[in-house]
C-alpha cells in the first residue's frame, strides 16, 4: 500500500505540539498529528497528563488540571482542523521527503506515511528514581519540577526535599525557599556540581541545608500525601528519616530524541540544537520545538511558544517549496 502523504506532520501532542497544529492549520496547510500511545512513557497529551492542579498557565485563573487542559488543547486542535492519529510513530527518515514509519509497520519495508515537512514536539521525561512508595505518592508530594507545583497549598510552610547537586538543584531548593518552612538538599556525593555563585547561594541560605553523601530511599506517607522521607549516609551506611511534605527531584531529564538521533545535530546531552530565536534544525524541513530542544525552561507556557514558532516556520518553508515547484 502507497504510503499517505502529507505536507506537515506532527509528532507529539504537548502544548508545543498542538500549538503548533493549531497555527498549521488555521493556515490551512492539513496538518497531521501523531500524537503518540505511551510515546516515551506518558498517555497522548504528554508530562501534563501526570500532573495535577496547574495554576500558571494563563486563561486560568482558577487552575485546571493538567489533564483537562491537554484535553483542551486537543479539542482546539480539532476544531481548528488538525487531523490526530493516536499513534506512535517508531521511525523517521530525514530528507527532502520525510518518511515515518508508524508502531507496528516494518521498518525494513515502505514507510507508513511521508510529509514535506515535521515539527517534532516530542518532548523531555523528568529522571525519576524509582524508590519505594514513589509510585504511590507522585504529584501527591513528590514532583520533578518546583516551578510547576512548588506554590501547591500541600506544600505551604511545610518541610521539603530536593534530591540532587547540580544548578538546577541548587535553582530549586532556592524557589521553594518562598513556599516551605525548610528545604533540605540531598547531594549524593561530598560536594556540589552546581556552579560556585550558585552554590555559595545554596550553602548560605538561612531556610536550606544542604546533606552531603546523603540518598533518599524511601518515600513514606500517610496513604494520601508524603509524609517523610528516609535517608542513608553514602559513606558511613547509618540510616535515618526526615519529616518531609515535598520531595522534587532535580536530577536530570532525558529528551526523546531516539527519532532523530544519529540525523540531527544534538547537544552534549542529547537535546535537539536548534538555530536560536527559531525552531529550525540542521535538517531543511524538520522543525524542534517544546522540550525536545528545551533544557532551561520546560514550562508549558514556552513550549506553547515554541510550538508557534515551529509553526511559522513550517508554514513560511512549505510556502517556499511551494513556490520552487
Amino acid at each position: 500500500m502507497a504510503p499517505q502523504h502529507h505536507k506537515v506532520a506532527i509528532i507529539g501532542s504537548g502544548p508545543a505540539g498542538h500549538t503548533a497544529a493549531v497555527y498549521l492549520a488555521r493556515a490551512q496547510m492539513n496538518p497531521i498529528m501523531f500524537e503518540g500511545m505511551m510515546a516515551n512513557g506518558f498517555a497522548p497529551g504528554g508530562q501534563l497528563t501526570t500532573t495535577t492542579d496547574v495554576e500558571n498557565y494563563p486563561g486560568f485563573p482558577e487552575g485546571i488540571m493538567g489533564g483537562e487542559l491537554m484535553d483542551k488543547m486537543r479539542a482546539q486542535s480539532e476544531r481548528c482542523g488538525t487531523v490526530i492519529e493516536t499513534e506512535t510513530i517508531t521511525k523517521l527518515e530525514t530528507g527532502k521527503l520525510f518518511k515515518l514509519w508508524r508502531e507496528g509497520a516494518d521498518e525494513s519495508g515502505e514507510p507508513t506515511d511521508t510529509a514535506d515537512a515535521v515539527v517534532i514536539a516530542t518532548g523531555a521525561s523528568a529522571r525519576r528514581m524509582n524508590l519505594p512508595g514513589e509510585d504511590k505518592y507522585w504529584q501527591n508530594g513528590i514532583s520533578a519540577c518546583a516551578v510547576c507545583d512548588g506554590a501547591v497549598p500541600i506544600f505551604r510552610n511545610k518541610p521539603l526535599v530536593v534530591i540532587g547537586g547540580g544548578d538546577s538543584a541548587a535553582e530549586e531548593a532556592i524557589y521553594l525557599t518562598k513556599y516551605g518552612s525548610h528545604v533540605n538538599v540531598f547531594v549524593r556525593r561530598d560536594v556540589l556540581r552546581a556552579s560556585k555563585v550558585m552554590a555559595n547561594r545554596l550553602l548560605k541560605h538561612p531556610k536550606v541545608t544542604v546533606h552531603f553523601n546523603t540518598v533518599a530511599t524511601e518515600c513514606k506517607g500517610d496513604g494520601s500525601l508524603l509524609t517523610s522521607v528516609t535517608t542513608k549516609n553514602t559513606k558511613t551506611g547509618e540510616t535515618g528519616e526526615l519529616e518531609a511534605n515535598g520531595l522534587f527531584y532535580a536530577i536530570g531529564h532525558d529528551p526523546a530524541t531516539q527519532l532523530v538521533k544519529g540525523q540531527v545535530d544534538l547537544d552534549d546531552e542529547g537535546y535537539i540544537k536548534t538555530i536560536p530565536g527559531s525552531s529550525l534544525t540542521n535538517i531543511a524541513g524538520l522543525f524542534a520545538a517544546g522540550d525536545v530542544q528545551d533544557k532551561r525552561y520546560r514550562q508549558a507556557i514556552t513550549s506553547a511558544g515554541s510550538g508557534c514558532m515551529a509553526a511559522l516556520d513550517a508554514e513560511r518553508y512549505l510556502t517556499e517549496l511551494e513556490e520552487d515547484e
